[in-house]
C-alpha cells in the first residue's frame, strides 16, 4: 500500500507553486485483538492504529503528513530510503 504527501516549496497565493510529492510504502498488521496497526519503515517512528484497515491508513496518513511538516520546519530533509518514489508534481493515489 502507498501514502502521498505533496509538499510546497514556495508559499500559496496567485503564483505558480512548486512542488515535489513523496510516495511512501505502508505496512499493515492485524493485531489479535482485531485492531489494525499501520507504519511507514522510511520514516522511524511514524506508526499509527485503528479499528479498521481504513481508520489505520486515514491515520497514518495524517501522521506522515505531520512527521514531514515538523522536519521541513526544523530544517531536516525528507528521507528518501529505498523504495519511496519523489516526483516533481503534484500526485494523488488512491489506496483500495
Amino acid at each position: 500500500m502507498l501514502l502521498v504527501g505533496t509538499f510546497n516549496s514556495t508559499p500559496h497565493g496567485s503564483e505558480v507553486v512548486a512542488v515535489k510529492s513523496y510516495v511512501f510504502h505502508a505496512d499493515l498488521a492485524q493485531e489479535e485483538d482485531g485492531r489494525w496497526s499501520a507504519w511507514v519503515e522510511a520514516l522511524p517512528g511514524c506508526a499509527t492504529w485503528g479499528y479498521s484497515k481504513e481508520e489505520a491508513l486515514e491515520a497514518l496518513r495524517e501522521g506522515v503528513q505531520a512527521y514531514i511538516e515538523v522536519l521541513l520546519e526544523s530544517g531536516q530533509p525528507i528521507p528518501v530510503a529505498e523504495g519511496v518514489e519523489v516526483r516533481d508534481d503534484a500526485a494523488v493515489i488512491a489506496v483500495v
